[in-house]
C-alpha cells in the first residue's frame, strides 16, 4: 500500500452515519444490507450481488494497496454496516479525486446518512487533505443519483458520451453516457453551509 494520506486507512464519524475502512470482516453485513431492495438488480450501476461481495471488498481493497482508491464501509448510527462508499480514481499529484461506487441498503436511502457521508467525506477531502476538486460521476439515465448529487450543490461539468460498456447480467450490454459533476476549492465554504443547514433540518 502507499504511503500517501489520500489511501491511508482513515476513520470519518458523524451524527447519523460513520466512514470506517473497508475490511473483509464487513462481509457477512454488507450481504445482508445489499439484499434490502436486491441493489444488485440495478441495470444502471454496479453494486455487488451477495456472492460478489466478497470479490468486490477485495477488488476494492486491492486498487486501495494500488494508490487509486481509499474504500470506506458505511457504518449508521447505531454502527451496523449499511453500505460502501470511495475515495476512486485519485490523482494525489493534482490534488483530485472522485467519491463514488457508493450504495446504501434501501432501508437508509433518501435519509440524513447520505448528506452526513458525502459531508464527512468532502471536509476530510477539502479540509485534510487539500483538494483541489472534487468529483462524483453518474449514468445519465440514474436519475435518483443526479438529484442526489445535484441537492450537495455539485455542478455539471458536462456529459461524456458513450464513455463506457454497460454490462450487467439483467439487460443487453449498452453504451453509459456518464454525467460528469464537480465541487472545487473555492465554492466548499458555500456548499459546506448548504450541507449543514440540511443536516440541521434533518
Amino acid at each position: 500500500m502507499t504511503d500517501s494520506p489520500f489511501t491511508a486507512p482513515t476513520l470519518l464519524r458523524g451524527t447519523h452515519a460513520s466512514l470506517v475502512p473497508l475490511s473483509m470482516a464487513h462481509h457477512d453485513a454488507l450481504c445482508d444490507a445489499v439484499r434490502d431492495g436486491e441493489l444488485w438488480q440495478h441495470w444502471y450501476t454496479a453494486i455487488p450481488s451477495p456472492e460478489g461481495m466478497a470479490a468486490e471488498i477485495e477488488r476494492r481493497l486491492g486498487l486501495q494497496r494500488a494508490g487509486s482508491m481509499n474504500p470506506f464501509c458505511v457504518l449508521d448510527a447505531h454502527g451496523h454496516p449499511v453500505g460502501m462508499t470511495t475515495y476512486m480514481h485519485i490523482d494525489a499529484g493534482n490534488r483530485r479525486l472522485e467519491i463514488g461506487s457508493t450504495w446504501y441498503r434501501h432501508a437508509v436511502q433518501r435519509t440524513a446518512l447520505n448528506t452526513e457521508c458525502k459531508r464527512l467525506l468532502l471536509t476530510h477531502a477539502f479540509e485534510s487533505l487539500g483538494c483541489i476538486a472534487v468529483e462524483f460521476r453518474t449514468h445519465f439515465l440514474n436519475q435518483q443519483s443526479r438529484r442526489a448529487i445535484e441537492r450537495l450543490g455539485a455542478k455539471v461539468d458536462g456529459v461524456l458520451r458513450s464513455h463506457q460498456i454497460n454490462r450487467h447480467p439483467s439487460a443487453p450490454e449498452t453504451l453509459r453516457d456518464t454525467c460528469v459533476y464537480s465541487i472545487v476549492a473555492s465554492e466548499w465554504p458555500t456548499v459546506r453551509a448548504h450541507l449543514t443547514h440540511q443536516l440541521s433540518r434533518d
